[in-house]
């Protein structure tokens, strides 16, 4: 045990080492020379401060993430391997003889030293958030919001293993087909729910309060023949200085909501080519392909978890303190391979995402026909949140589900330049 507890924590830093080298010292964050003096050129909209901070913020912001994912694995590597995933396990046998019980306890106390942990990390996020004015909100109001996420998370995670491991008892070899099957009304359903009653928890939505702009931008979603009556606003300003849009839910629940962040600093033209941008989405049925995509890669990823959870346990089920999956203390495992594949698959599922916020952008500025109102959402887009314009290519690949500004306005530029 101490052999591989030493070996692991040795791997860690030298990964946040070369991390933190790649982060700092060999990646630029300048356009290329072409582009010098353009309008995807932060220094033609962004003061010399602003400059300097985005690259900071973002820098540290992206270290933090890359550092980060990898902390989790080793958090429930090192449950396992010390026994304190079995500990817990026996601590819920002790509570009760139902076995729903005993995982709703067993995942109570997991996800409960999980966010004991990992809370100076998420601290950090938010004092750096802070720091840069980023955030806004105070640490009450942000520790409210943790504990809205622990409790959201806990109960609907303790319906997913409570059912996950009766099928693993039940349909030991067939048990990831089952779970896939049943992920999919769970999935929609969770979908359908979120706008109405998931995050309504955490924010408050009302009716757009300028009429006229809310008739515009539905004008621009009849067209689209998306079945909206009303544009939501919601009070972000109260936690953040970032602007956002967007189009969320599925059927009936379906919601058009923006930031008041985004009403107070964006001009009515910008706001109109960003709600045209989102209602893109809807109308090349993103959402669904989105659903799809996660489906299949949630079947390949469920039946190689089933593979190596099984090939883990029997190699080295001695060293990780496990008989078999059938147990509650073989959770921390699946998270540990649910989270490693998700993060190997992420290039992939981002570049998808990348092609379709392409799309989206192309159907905007189709539908409004306003390049210049395009370049300065974008533009101020950045400088409201700090981002860097031309990222560098590993933060691209891992982190990014929207093409760079530096590319959305560079295709913006070329757009505009073919229409005239």
């Amino acid at each position: 045990m101490r052999k591989w507890l030493t070996r692991s924590i040795i791997l860690y830093f030298a990964y946040g080492l070369a991390v933190y080298w790649y982060l700092f010292i060999f990646s630029g964050s300048g356009v290329p020379a072409p582009y010098e003096g353009t309008s995807a050129d932060p220094s033609t909209f962004m003061s010399g401060r602003e400059l300097l901070l985005s690259q900071e913020y973002s820098t540290i912001r992206n270290f933090l993430y890359f550092v980060t994912i990898p902390f989790e694995w080793f958090l429930l590597f090192v449950f396992m391997i010390t026994g304190f995933s079995r500990k817990m396990q026996d601590w819920s046998n002790a509570t009760s003889k139902i076995f729903s019980l005993q995982s709703a306890s067993y995942f109570f106390w997991l996800s409960f030293f999980i966010s004991i942990i990992s809370f100076p990390v998420d601290w950090i996020g938010y004092k750096l958030s802070k720091t840069y004015h980023i955030t806004t909100q105070s640490f009450p109001t942000w520790m409210k919001d943790q504990l809205i996420d622990f409790w959201v998370n806990y109960l609907m995670m303790t319906v997913i293993i409570i059912v996950l491991y009766w099928l693993i008892t039940r349909y030991e070899k067939r048990w990831w087909l089952y779970a896939w099957l049943l992920s999919i009304p769970f999935s929609l359903l969770v979908m359908f729910i979120q706008p109405v009653v998931i995050d309504p928890l955490y924010n408050d939505f009302y009716p757009l309060q300028n009429k006229e702009l809310e008739e515009k931008i539905l004008a621009i979603a009849d067209e689209a023949d998306i079945p909206a009556e009303h544009v939501y606003e919601v009070n972000m300003s109260e936690k953040t200085n970032a602007l956002n849009a967007y189009v969320t839910g599925i059927g009936s629940n379906s919601r058009i909501v923006l930031w008041d962040t985004t009403l107070n600093r964006l001009s009515e033209d910008e706001i109109l080519f960003i709600m045209a941008h989102e209602m893109g989405h809807y109308v090349m049925k993103h959402i669904y392909v989105g659903i799809a995509g996660y489906l299949l890669l949630s079947l390949v990823g469920l039946y190689l978890i089933h593979l190596l959870m099984k090939h883990f346990i029997q190699r080295n089920g001695g060293l990780l303190k496990i008989q078999s999956m059938k147990e509650l203390a073989a959770f921390p495992l699946f998270l540990l391979l649910l989270s490693i594949l998700t993060f190997i698959s992420s290039p992939l599922s981002n570049a998808v995402a990348r092609y379709q916020e392409k799309s989206a952008d192309m159907y905007a500025i189709e539908m409004t026909n306003n390049h210049q109102a395009a370049v300065s959402s974008f533009q101020e887009l950045s400088r409201a949140g700090l981002s860097q314009v031309n990222p560098p290519a590993l933060v691209k690949i891992f982190r990014y589900t929207h093409p760079t500004m530096l590319e959305r306005i560079i295709y913006l530029e070329e757009h505009g330049k073919l229409k005239e």
